[in-house]
């Protein structure tokens, strides 16, 4: 009989119980793809008591993922501690010195440590893999690494943190606050209690770093992202992008420029026309702008156990077969140093909104400042409040009102000087909400 190929899972979250039970259900169909069965013989946690569903009373039991990563009784073994340095570094680095294949779902390790790790895994010939690490159960990492090698990517961007998507999606659909959103979501356990990491745009920037490296065959440089969070959105923000035919969503977005590759995470306005507008909810997208495929996206569950499960267990299933490509698709040595594409060089349409005191030459004012940076405006639109127009419905009542413009390509350094000289001015009541746009 054919031996097993014996996978040790260190983390027994939703996550790690989940990869259990799909490999169990899958045993069959497993070993008959895959010519041998697959078994779990170790596993690792930090509460042996704790009933997750799953029988594990045949299985070797590790209090340390490190002891794990060393056995004699694992080919391959399955990181999902979680984190970027620690217990997860050391389990990682263990593994891979002792010559066993490595799946893991852990996107702040990667954006961290990916380099070294892919350099460790190419030495000793195993297997460094991580479709589960970027938009759960969608195979973005498979298919930018081996479905396009035909392709020059240009742009890939997109919906790469579902609690985000969900709170935008709520406020827009429901006209709730983004402070009233976050309450729910955490209610509903979509957002953490401490919902930093999401909804200030930092877990979407460690995916995106991985996609770049991917796309462009370049060395993963977390540090050149530019990160806004979605925390400033509010209700009007969304009312005004449906009027002007746009939805905003929390993209993370990587380019080729003239100057480098750009990478950015921050709020953004995208047409509705567009398949990305689309994407509701928790749901998850990615599109990739090439020159063969032209445009390619890519829509599914981007979290929750069985998704993420299913993209570890897609992963176990190549390197049973004894796929271990480099982990960046290329030798860890010739992935290229990019030059980083500085933000303030960045070009595109904005969405500018100005809460300015309604009295005559605001907005002569206003306009006199784009002029000065260069830059040109598509359209220029009034919204008084309900208030303020019940008070003075034929007049101006001297309360602040919203003022809103879109502008033509322009860079980021002149958007922002002018923005700061209309601050400077005293024209506005508010600090601005400046929201990019991306077209199609």
């Amino acid at each position: 009989m054919t031996r097993p190929f014996r996978v040790g899972i260190a983390g027994l979250g939703t996550v790690g119980a989940s990869v259990v039970r799909i490999l169990s259900r899958q045993n069959d169909i497993l070993a008959r793809r895959l010519g041998r069965p697959v078994a779990v013989t170790a596993v690792s946690a930090r509460d042996r008591a704790k009933d997750r569903g799953i029988d594990l009373s045949t299985l070797a039991w590790f209090d340390d993922p490190v002891e794990l990563a060393r056995s004699g009784e694992v080919d391959c073994v399955v990181e999902l501690v979680g984190g970027s340095d620690g217990a997860a570094l050391r389990t990682v680095e263990t593994a891979l010195s002792h010559g066993k294949h490595v799946v893991t779902a852990n996107k702040a390790l990667l954006a961290k440590h990916g380099l070294a790790l892919a350099r460790a895994a190419e030495e000793k010939g195993v297997a460094l893999a991580f479709e589960a690490s970027v938009a759960g159960g969608i195979p973005v990492i498979k298919t930018l690494r081996e479905a396009l090698p035909g392709n020059r990517v240009s742009r890939l961007y997109g919906i790469l943190n579902g609690t985000c998507n969900y709170i935008l999606s709520r406020m827009e659909l429901e006209g709730l606050t983004f402070a009233d959103c976050l309450k729910d979501a955490q209610r509903l356990g979509y957002a953490e209690a401490d919902p930093t990491f999401d909804v200030e745009g930092f877990d979407t920037a460690h995916k995106l770093a991985i996609l770049t490296s991917l796309a462009f065959g370049t060395e993963i440089d977390a540090d050149a992202i530019y990160v806004e969070g979605i925390s400033s959105i509010t209700p009007l923000d969304l009312a005004m992008a449906n009027e002007l035919g746009f939805r905003i969503k929390l993209l993370g977005v990587a380019e080729r420029t003239s100057t480098g590759i750009e990478q950015r995470v921050h709020p953004t306005m995208v047409p509705k026309s567009s398949a990305i507008a689309q994407v509701m909810g928790v749901t998850n997208a990615v599109t990739i702008d090439a020159d063969a495929v032209k445009e390619l996206t890519l829509i599914g569950p981007g979290a929750g156990g069985d998704a993420t499960a299913s993209a570890v267990v897609a992963d176990i299933a190549d390197v049973a077969l004894g796929k271990s490509e480099p982990p960046f698709g290329v030798p860890a040595r010739t992935l290229e140093k990019a030059p980083r594409a500085p933000m303030q060089r960045h070009e595109g349409g904005y969405y500018i909104r100005l809460t300015v005191h309604d009295r005559p030459g605001v907005a002569a004012g206003v306009a006199t400042r784009m002029a000065e940076a260069d830059i040109s405006l598509e359209s220029i639109l009034q919204k008084r409040s309900e208030t303020a127009a019940s008070q003075d419905p034929h007049g101006r009542s001297g309360a602040p009102v919203s003022l809103v413009l879109i502008t033509y390509a322009a860079t980021e350094a002149a958007i922002r000087s002018a923005v700061e000289k209309i601050s400077g001015d005293g024209l506005i009541a508010e600090p601005p909400q400046v929201i990019r746009i991306e077209r199609e």
